[in-house]
């Protein structure tokens, strides 16, 4: 399966942030929107990325000084990404190789959507089940 038809499914909102933009205001949105991580851009370009890990960590080193902070400050800046024309397959190994859970996914440098890990898992398991019932008529039709 294609990113391209996973985001078909899924679709493709994507919450993003300002660098300027606090923590607090970050975490609010995170709440606001039940999610995990959100792409930080500027100018329609991926700057960054920041999860609540992100935010948790630096909460522990900082204390609570963190929350009037711009997320520009604890982003993660080196961001993997992938294409719509990749595989949820080749996302699986890129996920898992560089240790991430959300991928913001560019169409000619263009943000068009963002994949989570549950999203891969939610994929696989659709995939799975479809196998499942094609074995099943296969074998009860002889």
């Amino acid at each position: 399966m294609l990113i391209a038809e996973l985001l078909r499914a899924k679709g493709s909102d994507v919450v993003t942030v300002r660098p300027g933009t606090t923590v607090s205001e970050l975490l609010d949105r995170l709440a606001r929107h039940n999610i995990g991580a959100v792409v930080v851009a500027e100018a329609g370009r991926v700057a960054g990325i920041v999860s609540e890990r992100d935010v948790v960590r630096r909460l522990a080193e900082q204390g609570a000084s963190l929350l009037d902070r711009p997320v520009s400050e604890i982003m993660t800046s080196a961001v993997i990404t992938c294409k719509t024309s990749d595989t949820v397959d080749a996302l699986t190994v890129l996920m898992t190789e560089n240790r991430v859970r959300h991928v913001p996914v560019l169409a000619a440098d263009a943000l068009v959507g963002i994949v989570s890990i549950g999203d891969v898992v939610k994929s696989r398991i659709r995939q799975l089940e479809l196998d499942r019932q094609q074995l099943e008529a296969y074998i009860t039709q002889g």
